[in-house]
C-alpha cells in the first residue's frame, strides 16, 4: 500500500514534518515589553524584580539589586513616585493594577533594614565628572557614573543633599531617615559631596582642568513670581520658600487662617503643612475646576481628609490685612476660566503662593553655546547641551517635572557621559513589541483583589509630621508581587507543554531557554499560543 505523501518526504525538509505537511505557521517563543516597564520614567525592569520578589527570602535581595540597576532610590520612590507603571498595568483591566509601588517600598525598606550595599564601582576610568545639584537627578547620575568607574564630585548650593526630595516633599510623605539612608549609600561608593558650594559659572571648573565632563541638575527650587495686589499689612509668602525654611528649622508664622493659591502638588503640601503647624483653617484657592487641577488625586484626597478646604473657580484680586478679595470664574466653551466680575471675601491671616517653580540658570548665563528657552536648557537626545562635555537633566530640561523622571535623566546622562568620555556614543537598545491586554489569556489568572497600604487616621495626623501612608508587611508584599501576570514573558508555567496535542514542546530548563518547539512534530495548530497565559508565544509564517 502506498504511503501518504507527507510521510514519504524526508524528515527535516521545509515542506514536511512527522505529523503532516499542512503547517503554514509555526509557534515561536517571544519576549514582549511589559507595559509597566514601558511606563516607568526611571526605566526599571519592574516585571523582573517582581518575579524575584515572588520567591520571598533571598529573592528580596535579588529583587532589590534588580531595582538598583536602574534606580538607586527604591525606598524613596516607593513613597513619592506617582507610579505611572500602575496606570499602564494590564491587570487593571482584569480587576485592579498590581501594587508595584507598594512592593518597591517594601524592598527599599528591607534594603535599608538589612544594610544592603550598592554594587562596587567598575575599574577606575581615570576620568572626573562634576555634578551640579544633589537632587534626584544629580544623585542618580553620580550613582551610575560611579558604577561605571568615574570619579564623581557633587557640588550642592544648599546645606543638605536631596534637592526637592528634601526641600519640596514634607516629612509626612518622605521620612528623612529614609532619604538620608539612600543618599548615604551613594556617598559610600566614593562619590564626593560638597555642600554650600554654589556653582556660578559651569565653565570655571572645566577650564581649570579639574573635570572632564559636567552634568547640570539644578532643581526647580524658585517659586514663580506672580503679581497679587496686597496691602501693607498683608502677609504673603512663597510655598517653596516656606517648605524650604521649615526643613532648615525656621517655622513660618502663618496664623489661624491660611489660604494657598495654586492647584498643584506643592499647593496641597503647603496647605497640609499649614494644618500641621496649627492652622485652624487651610483653604486652597484655584481658578479652575477639580478635573483640571494638576495635583494628583491622592494628594487632593488626603488633603481633604485632613480638613483642607477647596475654593474652585476662584482667583485672588487683592490681599489685605486679614482677608482676601476673590473673583469668581466660569468656564467658557473651550473650558478656559473667565472672570465674572462677581467678588467674594475670604478671611485669611496669610497667603501662600504655590503657582509653580523655576530653576536658577545663572550658572549657564555666560556660556554662549548653551541655549536657554522658556526657562529650560536645550539639550540633544543624549542630554548634552550645546557645549561639548556639558550635559543637563531633571527640572533644567524640557520634560515632566517629577523625581522619577529626574532619576531616569540621571541614569541616561551617565550612560551618555560615559560613552562620550570613552570617545564613543551610547544608543538605547530597541524596544520589543508591547504586551497588550489582548495578548494575554486571563482565564488562567485567579481573582486576587489588590492589597492597599494602610494610612494613619486623620486624628493621628493632626499636629504631627508622622508618615501618613504605611508600608506592607511581608505577607502583603508577597501576595501583591504574585498578582503580576508576567505580561509578554514566559514564567515557566508549563501550560504550552501540557496543552500541545503532539508533544512538540520540549522543556529545556536552562536560564533564558525554558522551552523550544520540536518542528518535526509541530502542526502549527496554535493551541499553545491561544493557551499561553502571558502572551509569550506567537505564530509566525512558516519559513520556506
Amino acid at each position: 500500500m502506498e504511503k501518504p505523501f507527507a510521510i514519504t518526504l524526508d524528515v527535516g525538509s521545509s515542506l514536511a514534518n512527522k505529523t503532516g505537511s499542512w503547517r503554514t505557521e509555526r509557534a515561536v517563543y517571544h519576549d514582549r515589553l511589559p507595559p509597566c516597564n514601558h511606563g516607568c520614567p526611571a526605566g526599571e525592569d519592574i516585571q523582573q524584580w517582581l518575579y524575584e520578589a515572588e520567591e520571598g527570602g533571598e529573592g528580596y535581595e535579588r529583587a532589590w539589586r534588580k531595582i538598583m540597576e536602574d534606580n538607586p532610590f527604591p525606598a524613596i520612590m516607593g513613597r513619592v513616585c506617582y507610579h505611572p507603571c500602575e496606570t499602564a498595568c494590564n491587570r487593571a483591566q482584569l480587576d485592579e493594577a498590581v501594587g508595584i509601588n507598594s512592593v518597591e517600598r517594601f524592598l527599599g525598606d528591607e534594603g535599608i533594614r538589612q544594610g544592603w550595599r550598592a554594587e562596587p564601582a567598575a575599574e577606575s576610568s581615570g576620568k572626573r565628572v562634576l555634578v551640579v545639584g544633589a537632587g534626584p537627578s544629580g544623585l542618580s547620575a553620580a550613582y551610575f557614573l560611579a558604577r561605571l568607574g568615574h570619579a564623581v564630585t557633587i557640588r550642592e548650593a544648599g546645606p543638605m543633599a536631596g534637592g526637592m526630595m528634601r526641600f519640596g516633599i514634607p516629612k509626612y510623605r518622605l521620612p528623612r531617615d529614609v532619604l538620608d539612608a539612600e543618599v548615604a549609600r551613594i556617598l559610600d561608593m566614593g562619590v564626593e559631596l560638597e555642600l554650600n558650594s554654589k556653582v556660578t559659572d559651569v565653565l570655571e571648573p572645566l577650564e581649570a582642568g579639574g573635570f572632564d565632563a559636567a552634568f547640570l541638575a539644578v532643581g526647580a527650587q524658585l517659586g514663580k513670581r506672580a503679581y497679587v495686589p496686597a496691602g501693607e499689612a498683608a502677609h504673603v509668602l512663597d510655598a517653596v520658600a516656606m517648605l524650604h525654611d521649615l526643613e532648615t528649622g525656621e517655622k513660618p508664622l502663618l496664623g489661624r487662617r491660611v489660604a494657598v493659591y495654586g492647584g498643584g502638588d506643592t499647593a496641597m503640601d503647603a496647605a497640609r503643612t499649614a494644618k500641621r503647624l496649627g492652622a485652624e483653617e487651610a483653604v486652597v484657592v484655584y481658578r479652575r475646576t477639580r478635573e483640571a487641577m494638576p495635583a494628583h488625586d491622592i494628594e487632593v484626597e488626603e488633603a481633604e481628609e485632613e480638613g483642607v478646604m477647596m475654593r474652585w473657580l476662584s482667583t485672588i484680586k487683592k490681599a489685605d490685612d486679614g482677608k482676601l478679595v476673590l473673583e469668581k470664574m466660569e468656564l467658557d466653551e473651550t473650558g478656559f476660566p473667565q472672570p465674572t466680575g462677581e467678588l467674594d471675601e475670604l478671611e485669611s491671616d496669610s497667603l501662600v503662593l504655590a503657582l509653580g517653580q523655576e530653576c536658577d540658570l545663572s550658572l549657564v548665563e555666560h556660556v554662549p553655546d548653551i541655549e536657554v528657552e522658556d526657562g529650560v536648557v536645550s539639550v540633544g537626545s543624549d542630554l548634552m547641551t550645546g557645549h561639548p562635555g556639558v550635559f543637563a537633566g531633571g527640572d533644567m530640561v524640557p520634560a515632566e517635572r517629577s523625581a522619577t523622571v529626574a532619576i531616569g535623566h540621571g541614569k541616561k546622562a551617565a550612560r551618555h557621559i560615559d560613552a562620550w568620555l570613552r570617545g564613543g556614543s551610547w544608543e538605547p537598545p530597541p524596544e520589543p513589541e508591547l504586551a497588550s491586554f489582548e495578548t494575554l489569556n486571563t482565564w488562567y489568572y485567579s481573582d486576587a483583589p489588590r492589597t492597599h497600604r494602610p494610612r494613619l487616621d486623620t486624628v493621628r495626623r493632626q499636629g504631627t509630621f508622622d508618615e501618613v501612608v504605611e508600608g506592607f508587611d511581608e505577607t502583603n508584599a508577597l501576595f501583591e508581587a504574585r498578582r503580576c501576570m508576567s505580561c509578554g514573558n514566559c514564567f515557566s508555567c508549563d501550560n504550552c507543554y501540557g496543552v500541545c496535542p503532539d508533544n512538540a514542546v520540549i522543556k529545556l530548563g536552562r536560564p533564558g531557554e525554558l522551552y523550544e518547539i520540536d518542528l518535526d512534530f509541530c502542526k502549527g495548530c496554535g493551541i499553545c499560543v491561544a493557551e499561553c497565559p502571558s502572551g509569550a508565544i506567537r505564530m509566525e509564517p512558516e519559513e520556506i
